[in-house]
């Protein structure tokens, strides 16, 4: 098994040279390392040491041209485990040495849905590693020291390089409402359906039923506690989900989010259940509206988390509910970062991770 970093609580002894490495994604739809000069922290800031970073479906997806909100080119990189070298003057939240694992997004703080809580949906949201001058793919970066939360001791890395990722479903999970004894559907078993089938488990759904186009995916829902899985490319998908879940779905959670999926989530729905789009389309997707106002289906948009996802996802990954040997299936040295995108896009790996050199294989 590949470790990660080294991410010992003591900030390097020698200062970073002038310059690092930065990955970039081109407008030629490629992923390679540059060099860049490592910024320096302003006001209200810290500069941090990349160990690992994820691999997101939305970086394949933009690398491909098909995210709908990431302009070519942009410097990737937004599920990032560190440590902090340096902070500006006044910085309080973090110190230098301690680990963190960063929330990438960078709210206005000032507009209507921030002031009501909501920072997620800012107004004027912009992303780190998304919609950004700077991306977790890279030696170092600085980012403002409110978007760090500090790892505690008792996580691995190699968990706490899942809180980001599992905060996604977690917040997918709060809006669908109660799932304690509701009968679930999960459509997707790449990383965020995976990490939602831990979710939904974890809030007491009485029956999940996963689909994936894929049998290994396939085995692994059902490794990890799907009651059934159904083929996606078979026929009549959603009469055997029906069949497999004994009823309509309660809620639907749609990981894939294209034109069949979603006709496929509000059929199951259907009569007064709730579809949770949760996979990001690459284009518009009609709905079929006189069945959703007929029947009383609830179609809830999900983006992203908010603090308060991220300390359930640490406090599921302390619990053991979701093991990172069960999601993490490749890693790849940050030099490599063409290799490790072509596996992510690949279908054959569930969670792919770019690290840097300093190698560990556990924290003591």
């Amino acid at each position: 098994m590949t470790s990660l970093p080294d991410t010992t609580h003591t900030a390097t002894t020698e200062p970073p040279s002038a310059e690092m490495r930065q990955v970039i994604v081109t407008s030629e739809h490629g992923a390679r390392v540059r060099r860049a000069p490592v910024p320096v922290p302003a006001p209200g800031e810290a500069l941090v040491r990349m160990t690992a970073v994820g691999i997101c479906g939305s970086d394949t997806h933009a690398l491909h041209g098909r995210h709908p909100f990431i302009p070519l080119p942009y410097a990737p990189g937004h599920e990032v485990l560190g440590v902090v070298e340096e902070v500006a003057d006044g910085v309080r939240r973090v110190s230098a040495g301690q680990r963190v694992i960063v929330e990438p997004t960078l709210p206005c703080w000032a507009c209507k849905q921030c002031l009501a809580g909501r920072v997620n949906l800012c107004e004027n949201l912009r992303f780190f590693g998304c919609i950004y001058d700077q991306g977790g793919m890279a030696d170092y970066f600085t980012i403002p020291a409110d978007r760090l939360h500090v790892v505690p001791d008792q996580l691995e890395d190699r968990q706490a390089i899942l809180v980001e990722p599992l905060s996604t479903p977690v917040h997918a999970a709060r809006l669908a409402g109660p799932l304690d004894g509701k009968a679930v559907v999960i459509i997707g078993a790449g990383t965020i359906g995976l990490l939602l089938l831990a979710i939904v488990l974890r809030h007491g759904a009485r029956r999940v039923v996963v689909t994936d186009m894929l049998q290994d995916k396939r085995r692994r829902a059902l490794r990890l506690g799907a009651h059934a899985v159904i083929d996606a490319g078979g026929p009549d998908v959603s009469g055997a989900v029906r069949e497999a879940l004994g009823e309509s779905a309660d809620v639907v959670f749609d990981c894939v989010a294209n034109q069949y999926t979603v006709d496929q989530s509000v059929s199951l729905a259907l009569k007064g259940g709730t579809v949770v789009i949760v996979g990001v389309p690459t284009g518009r997707v009609s709905v079929p509206l006189p069945e959703i106002q007929d029947m009383q289906v609830r179609i809830q948009g999900s983006a992203t988390y908010l603090p308060e996802d991220y300390a359930e996802a640490m406090a599921t990954l302390l619990a053991g509910q979701v093991r990172p040997d069960d999601i993490i299936t490749a890693t790849f040295p940050l030099d490599r970062v063409g290799d490790a995108f072509a596996a992510a896009t690949s279908g054959q790996h569930i969670k792919v991770i770019l690290t840097s050199e300093r190698m560990i294989t556990t924290r003591a």
